[in-house]
């Protein structure tokens, strides 16, 4: 952040209450840990678990469809098995794509609150 930024932050948090500046802290920048426990709360939150445990399905079925890829000698069975274990390779990255979309939501939702904190704070001052 630079020390504009933080000059604007320190000015916020000035103007807002003890409890608005809390929240205010709450919808700062999150790291990648914490981006990824975000997408498991909410009303989605149950979505996101689903996703995973098919997820972790898909692996299963990958490393599978690997071991008969190498296990086998026919053409037919290479072919069919390197199919199935591409299939697998786009189907979790679909899955890990949806989560990335999902995070990137969950940052612009963050900073459309702190927009709305902040309008509100200049129209409570200005209505002072």
């Amino acid at each position: 952040m630079s020390k504009q930024e933080e000059k604007i932050d320190e000015l916020i948090k000035e103007a807002l209450s003890a409890e608005e500046a809390k929240f205010y802290d709450e919808l700062g920048e999150q790291n990648l840990i914490e981006k990824i426990g975000g997408l498991h709360r909410g009303k989605m939150g149950w979505l996101a678990i689903v996703m995973n445990i098919f997820n972790l399905v898909v692996l299963a079925a990958l490393i599978y469809s690997l071991v008969q890829f190498f296990n086998t000698d026919q053409t037919n069975e290479l072919i069919k098995w390197a199919s199935s274990g591409f299939l697998c390779i786009i189907f979790m990255s679909m899955i890990k794509l949806y989560n990335w979309m999902q995070m990137d939501k969950n940052d612009i939702l963050r900073e459309l609150k702190r927009i709305e904190l902040q309008v509100s704070t200049l129209i409570n001052s200005n209505a002072l």
